[in-house]
């Protein structure tokens, strides 16, 4: 699924050569030339640094002082449905997390991974009679989004329209590339922000949304950033499992004997390998605040950053042969969750859920196999294939 290269980014350009083919399969040759070479690196084109290294990304995550989440901290203005506990810093995102923290502590956390067994294997049911089948669009996408609203405890949406609105959000994150791509993206971000405005006003007897209407009658939460938080805590959901999924269906199958070595020891630890080996989230983005030094640049205050996590997670001062998928590694220090007072509230989910599809798809390890090879979406923060035909013998 290509759009056309970016047409103003010269062939040499570290992003033109990103969006291209081969490094939307596989970023990695581009990422080690561009860590080896600068891996604090300005551009021009798009006016942010680049960082490719473990170290420096991961100090820019914990230093919250001096690298915002919030461009209102750099006075940049922000339109209000794009403020949520996703881009709020302390003390208001303290303020917008902590009722999200506590729900989550009550949740019955005994009862996800049996909801998320019985939806995997009731979709894989439906699957297994068909000669071959779309192992993202059938499978990987329309699970997460019943999984998330499962979890969320809300109406499941029809994903013929929910995927698309929500897969419009996530190539918008790639407006700086493609600007074409963000007016789709405010319309399917305010497609979202209706659905989960609804959730608001008619909140189910408990959970999450419950606990997030609540803070807002009290008065400890503003309604338009809990609407736009519920709305990224969807988006999220589905974004980040149904990508993480895809990928790593690709990943296990990709690498000789990987899927009968996962369903011998489905552990969080290859879990956490897989996040690291795959990526989804290949870069975030941090606005600096205050000066700062990263890797012997000087970066000021107003000046954009940008992290590739997916260089990080690669990084060989590291990670012991970064480029191979080892499901027993350890240490596994990875950023695919982030760090610090950002970092995902739903890794744990997204964690438990991805152990327990890829085991579900494991019990049929001898007999999954893809037919051709993956196609991938022209995305540079989100990645993820479009489409892969598999079939089960």
């Amino acid at each position: 699924m290509s759009d056309p290269l970016p047409p103003d980014l010269p062939a040499s350009d570290p992003l033109r050569r990103l969006a291209e083919p081969a490094a939307l399969r596989d970023p990695h040759p581009v990422f080690d030339e561009l860590r080896s070479r600068a891996p604090v690196a300005w551009h021009d084109g798009l006016g942010t640094w680049l960082l490719t290294r473990h170290a420096d990304c991961a100090a820019v995550l914990r230093d919250g002082a001096r690298f915002a989440s919030d461009p209102r901290r750099a006075g940049i203005d922000m339109p209000p449905q794009a403020v949520s506990v996703q881009t709020l810093d302390p003390p208001g995102h303290t303020a917008a997390r902590r009722p999200l923290v506590d729900a989550l502590r009550e949740l019955d956390r005994a009862e996800v991974a049996p909801m998320v067994a019985e939806r995997a294997r009731a979709m894989l049911g439906e699957l297994e009679g068909l000669p071959s089948f779309d192992v993202v669009a059938d499978f990987c996408e329309p699970l997460a989004v019943s999984t998330i609203c499962r979890y969320l405890r809300v109406p499941e949406p029809d994903p013929a329209s929910f995927v698309p609105a929500a897969e419009t959000v996530a190539a918008g994150m790639d407006a700086g590339v493609w600007p074409e791509r963000a007016e789709a993206a405010m319309d399917a971000r305010a497609e979202l922000s209706a659905l989960t405005a609804g959730w608001l006003a008619d909140p189910p007897p408990d959970g999450i949304v419950r606990v997030v209407a609540d803070a807002v009658r009290a008065g400890d939460l503003d309604r338009t950033v809990a609407a736009n938080t519920l709305r990224v805590l969807l988006h999220a959901g589905y974004t980040s499992a149904s990508k993480l999924l895809s990928l790593a269906v690709v990943a296990l199958l990709d690498a000789p004997g990987a899927l009968a070595a996962f369903a011998a020891d489905p552990s969080p630890r290859a879990v956490d390998e897989l996040v690291r080996y795959c990526s989804p989230v290949q870069a975030l983005g941090r606005v600096c605040v205050e000066p700062a030094e990263v890797g012997g640049q000087q970066i000021e205050p107003g000046q954009d950053v940008t992290l590739f996590l997916g260089a990080a997670n690669r990084d060989p001062a590291r990670f012991d042969r970064p480029h191979e998928l080892r499901l027993d590694r350890r240490p596994n220090p990875h950023l695919g969750f982030g760090k610090g007072a950002h970092s995902c509230l739903g890794a744990s989910f997204a964690a438990v859920q991805a152990r327990v599809v890829l085991a579900v798809l494991a019990e049929r390890s001898t007999a999954l196999r893809a037919l051709g090879a993956p196609e991938f979406r022209a995305a540079l923060t989100l990645r993820s294939p479009a489409r892969l035909r598999v079939a089960l013998d």
